[in-house]
């Protein structure tokens, strides 16, 4: 299954994982307590309550706040704000070991891949270092 983490839209995300575990209507009817009207009015909305977002997480056993999560490290980036500075100033080490998942390296190298993006857009939209990058496709070549 393809996410578009640029534009979440929540609601398809759920149904589209709920079909591939195959969770039937009647489970989640059962599960939250509603109708099947109001199931299929979930799938059609393009955000939900994050309570409600962790009940969906905890039936279908799926992490659905990771779409989130990719897109503020793909869009937010790494921020080079006050904080930042201020470590960089008291000379704290900051480790930062594995802060991109699985699906922003699988994105990426699909951007690198299909030549869609250079690596320096890659850094600047994205804000992830190209040595990073380098790095990744090092991987890749060898797998």
């Amino acid at each position: 299954m393809q996410i578009n983490v640029k534009d979440i839209h929540i609601g398809n995300i759920i149904k589209e994982i709920t079909e591939e575990r195959e969770i039937t209507i009647q489970r989640i009817c059962n599960f939250f307590k509603i109708d099947e009207r109001e199931v299929f009015k979930m799938f059609g909305q393009k955000s939900l309550e994050s309570d409600l977002i962790l009940k969906w997480s905890k039936l279908a056993e799926y992490d659905f706040f990771r779409p989130y999560v990719t897109h503020l490290m793909l869009f937010a980036g790494i921020s080079q704000n006050k904080n930042n500075q201020h470590l960089k100033k008291s000379g704290d080490l900051q480790f930062r070991k594995n802060i991109y998942t699985k699906e922003i390296k699988e994105f990426i190298m699909e951007l690198v891949n299909t030549k869609q993006k250079t690596l320096s857009e890659i850094n600047e939209e994205y804000n992830i270092p190209k040595t990073t990058i380098y790095r990744w496709i090092r991987k890749q070549d060898i797998l």
